[in-house]
């Protein structure tokens, strides 16, 4: 099993939008970057959901459930989406800040590559941000 974290603009899609909807497909990917590790992503992989801008924090944990295909939003076959569900939201979302902070977290893609919307993650990483997160 692999770890990614996802990052969306609360104005695109808001973690209680993915909570109420339960299953949903991320699509709309146009960085080559962001592109491949969505093409890595496997069936039952974890996913962190991070929501960018307004009060940045990681919000909850999410499962892929299908794996890349082509993204409907384009005719440009380059393009892939997944499908992800939601797993459960953390107990206390982690705000950028506290990452930042945090030297178990220093080589984060995060905080490298701020503007990559899909990330992998170690499992150290994944598990540093869950227990900060309450879980």
């Amino acid at each position: 099993m692999q770890y990614w974290m996802i990052k969306t603009e609360p104005g695109d899609y808001t973690w209680e939008a993915f909570v109420e909807d339960g299953v949903t497909m991320w699509d709309g990917v146009r960085n080559y970057q962001a592109r491949n590790n969505l093409r890595a992503m496997k069936k039952g992989d974890t996913v962190l959901f991070y929501r960018s801008v307004k009060k940045p924090a990681v919000m909850g944990i999410a499962r892929v459930v299908r794996e890349a295909y082509p993204d409907p939003t384009t005719d440009d076959p380059r393009w892939v989406a997944v499908d992800l569900k939601t797993v459960q939201a953390l107990r206390q979302p982690v705000p950028l800040r506290a990452i930042k902070e945090n030297p178990a977290l220093a080589d984060l893609p995060l905080l490298r590559q701020p503007r990559l919307s899909v990330m992998p993650l170690t499992e150290a990483q994944f598990r540093e941000i869950v227990k900060m997160g309450g879980l």
